[in-house]
């Protein structure tokens, strides 16, 4: 079964073409592969729009992770102030995008990306 013939799994639009999720590189650099564990052989498919939200999601989450390492006192890459400001960056600009765009995102709330926005600007920037 084609890619070009399913529905995307987050909108349900059909038609179009649909992106693969399953390897790539997180928000910062790393390596990752969604088809390694048992539970995630079947990797969802996306149209346009979704895959966009689908991204945006997954800096979200790895910068929310970030920010948990670094509140627990664990090593994080938000520690370095390149990324704490790159991280910071990426978070305007995800409420940005979220902000203009006429439907509500299937994987991102932007009261969620609003808090984590907050809870950022209480930490002071490493130098």
């Amino acid at each position: 079964m084609g890619s070009w013939n399913e529905a995307c799994q987050a909108c349900g639009t059909a038609g179009g073409p649909l992106t693969k999720f399953s390897l790539g590189k997180d928000f910062f650099g790393r390596s990752y592969d969604r088809l390694s564990p048992l539970s995630d052989q079947n990797p969802k498919r996306y149209c346009a729009a979704c895959s966009i939200h689908k991204n945006l999601q997954r800096d979200f989450r790895d910068i929310r992770a970030e920010f948990d390492k670094l509140r627990a006192g664990q090593g994080s890459e938000l520690s370095k102030g390149d990324e704490f400001r790159r991280s910071s960056l990426r978070l305007h600009e995800i409420m940005t995008i979220l902000r203009g765009t006429q439907q509500q995102s299937p994987f991102l709330s932007g009261h969620d990306v609003t808090l984590l926005m907050e809870r950022l600007n209480t930490l002071t920037m490493p130098v």
